[in-house]
């Protein structure tokens, strides 16, 4: 339910707030007074287009806010309009898609007028409605088909049809044989490959430059030579003895030193074979990694899905059959499953379009013919095509229900099919429900509209007296000029200035006697008028 809205800057309105509640919501004013703008803001609150003319003329941008309150939960809706430039969304004061704000807006309320979104004109919406209106779970059938849907992926991911399957099996055995042929063992084994292609690639370097190291170390007069003799000129000498000790050390680590490269250059042989060996190696190792992972330890991972892949498709024969078996059964189900819906949507759709016409010709229609289609049983034994289709005048052949043009029309057939239906969301906008009715009729729409406000919260554009005298909330839209600039207000009345405006409705004459009267009359017998409401109970 709509409990606040809150509009800045849009047309003749500079600022607006409003407090709302439940029930029956009567706007009222004097034509061009700015009525309307107030439908075309909560308009925006569910994804409307705005106009390039919308924001007011002193105005870089509008803006509008709406709360609305179900039970516990809270939302706060916002679109801001600039003169420029894209429009934007929030919900919840958190930035919005145009088209997420257009979906809560719409789940929250909904607009009936010329240009409004009317929700009841998409074929879905219509389908929902008449399952809504006779009661038919579609919830077991929407089940069998998704059991079928899944059955389906299953068999797809078993390899589809049988050639796919085999080429699929051949391409895995030989990725697998390719892979286990390479004897994978080592996950580092890139690594050490490096190392030992390095010290292969120069192996005479390597030792040409070990052996002159040795040499420098251990020739005479070498390094090792050289440290002995200093150590022995300082032994003896008491002053020099921690210094001759560090000296001996020093050999003994350079010995060792000298020692550990003889035994690599032991090992360290020219070998052109293993050098190719390693090259080889490696380059097979570097193309494994281009088709089947980043690193080795990913080639062998890919092996083992490729494994698993394998042994399910080598027993697809057994599993396709199983699944084949549930498959049939499960499009059996479904297929009796929607026969029973299609069925039960044919065998209501003339009770609707029934109900939906006496409602219309009630409103001000004494021609209207509102009728409801489904799909016959050969070609849609499911019933999933549902349309409703319209006349106002006797001759003329009904048409869907989305190409009915005129504004007042439209409102009236969704406030009737609202009274037969019940559903859909919480607040309702009616515009132009009343253009061109008078007399009796009025006093008819006022009840239908009541009718629907006892089970949710319904906004009204009227310029019926007898409409905004069964409001269980009356706000009036008034327009003036100050100071050579139109300013616009809106409040709510009650008492004598509720009086005064529903007089005015009547008369033009606000402070005409008679019109007060009737208009008191009208307010004291709102609560005694009784109300035909047997479908408008279902919501």
């Amino acid at each position: 339910m709509l409990t606040e809205l809150h509009v800045e800057h849009l047309g003749v309105i500079g600022a607006l707030d409003l407090v709302l509640g439940p029930g029956l919501i009567a706007v009222t004013g004097e034509t061009g007074a700015g009525k309307t703008l107030i439908v075309d803001a909560i308009g925006l609150l569910t994804g409307a287009r705005t106009p390039v003319d919308l924001v007011h003329a002193e105005a870089d941008e509008g803006r509008v806010d709406g709360r609305f309150v179900d039970g516990d939960e809270e939302h706060v809706l916002t679109r801001v309009v600039p003169r420029t430039g894209r429009t934007r969304g929030y919900v919840d004061g958190r930035l919005a898609t145009a088209t997420h704000l257009a979906e809560r807006g719409q789940a929250m309320v909904e607009l009936h007028g010329q240009h409004h979104h009317q929700s009841l004109l998409r074929r879905r919406v219509q389908r929902d409605a008449l399952d809504n209106f006779a009661g038919i779970d579609t919830e077991p059938l929407r089940r069998a088909r998704a059991r079928l849907t899944e059955l389906d992926a299953e068999l797809a991911a078993l390899g589809g049809d049988e050639r796919a399957r085999m080429r699929e099996i051949d391409l895995l055995r030989h990725q697998i044989d390719e892979i286990d042929r390479a004897a994978l063992h080592d996950p580092d084994e890139e690594e050490r490959l490096e190392e030992e292609q390095d010290l292969l690639a120069d192996a005479v370097e390597h030792r040409r430059l070990g052996a002159a190291v040795i040499d420098l170390l251990h020739a005479d007069d070498g390094v090792l030579d050289r440290l002995g003799s200093a150590r022995h000129q300082m032994e003896g000498r008491r002053a020099f003895q921690t210094h001759a000790e560090r000296l001996h050390a020093v050999a003994v680590e350079l010995d060792d030193v000298a020692d550990a490269l003889r035994r690599e250059l032991d090992r360290l042989d020219e070998d052109p074979e293993r050098l190719h060996a390693v090259i080889h190696r490696r380059q097979q190792l570097r193309d494994l990694r281009r088709r089947y992972g980043d690193s080795v330890r990913d080639v062998v991972a890919y092996a083992d899905a490729a494994r698993e892949r394998l042994a399910e498709l080598s027993g697809h024969e057994e599993r396709a059959r199983v699944l084949d078996e549930g498959r049939r059964r499960a499009e059996a189900e479904a297929g009796r499953l929607a026969r029973i819906v299609g069925d039960a949507r044919r065998s209501a759709a003339r009770s609707l379009g029934e109900e939906a016409t006496r409602q219309l010709r009630r409103l001000a229609l004494p021609h209207a013919v509102l009728g409801v289609t489904v799909g016959d049983a050969v070609s849609d034994p499911g019933g999933e095509s549902v349309a409703f289709w319209f006349t106002a005048n006797p001759g003329f052949d009904p048409l869907p229900l989305s190409r009915v043009a005129s504004g007042g029309e439209l409102s009236r057939i969704m406030l009737a099919l609202r009274l037969v239906l019940g559903g859909g969301p919480s607040t309702l906008v009616f515009d132009e429900v009343d253009a061109g009715i008078g007399g009796e009729a009025a006093g008819a729409v006022a009840e239908a509209l009541v009718a629907v406000a006892r089970h949710r919260q319904v906004l009204v554009v009227t310029h019926l007296a007898q409409v905004a005298a069964r409001a269980d909330l009356h706000v009036v839209v008034d327009k003036k000029v100050v100071d050579a600039r139109t300013v616009t207000s809106v409040s709510a009345v009650a008492g004598e200035a509720r009086v005064t405006e529903i007089a005015r409705m009547l008369s033009g004459q606000p402070q005409s006697a008679r019109a007060r009267e009737h208009a008191a009359e009208l307010l004291e017998t709102r609560n005694t008028r009784p109300i035909d409401d047997a479908a408008g109970a279902q919501g």
